[in-house]
């Protein structure tokens, strides 16, 4: 059994975990909260994505992430607009003021990621990126056999809970 120091799960969530606080702490002058910057990110990311769609990227509850943009709207950084092929929906788009915030946060997140890789060589940052990118890849598969119904996944899963 591993312990916590050398399972990926726990190391991944606790690296995110303090490059979001050292970010934060070089970003708090800025008046944003780790919530708004987060949409700010996704949205120059994909730019026009549905409202409902960033409150499941961010892992918010809608009605949070509503707040959170009427606060970025009143700011000025964001606007929303109607969905031309679906009246229910909104769509979410950077205004050009937030251009500039944007600017300055990239250089603060640039700041953070050298603080995180400060003590690796260039190939081993070359290969942390490169395990992390296939790693990724590889939960993604996962995800998409798991979501067309990997029948053996699912019920070895459930005689698991059967057993608990």
């Amino acid at each position: 059994m591993k312990l916590p120091e050398e399972s990926l799960g726990f190391l991944v969530t606790d690296v995110a975990r303090l490059m979001r606080r050292n970010f934060n702490r070089r970003a708090q002058g800025l008046g944003l909260s780790l919530g708004q910057w987060r949409a700010l990110a996704f949205l120059a990311r994909q730019e026009g994505v549905k409202q409902v769609t960033l409150a499941d990227s961010l892992e918010i509850q809608a009605i949070t992430l509503a707040r959170l943009i009427d606060r970025l709207e009143e700011a000025g950084l964001v606007a929303r607009r109607p969905d031309p092929d679906d009246r229910r929906a909104i769509r979410l788009y950077l205004t050009p003021h937030a251009q500039p915030l944007l600017d300055q946060m990239w250089e603060l997140a640039t700041k953070t990621h050298e603080d995180a890789m400060a003590d690796l060589s260039e190939v081993a940052r070359d290969q942390l990126i490169r395990a992390l990118q296939q790693t990724k890849q590889s939960l993604l598969s996962a995800e998409d056999r798991l979501c067309d119904g990997d029948v053996e996944e699912i019920e070895r899963n459930e005689n698991v809970a059967k057993r608990v």
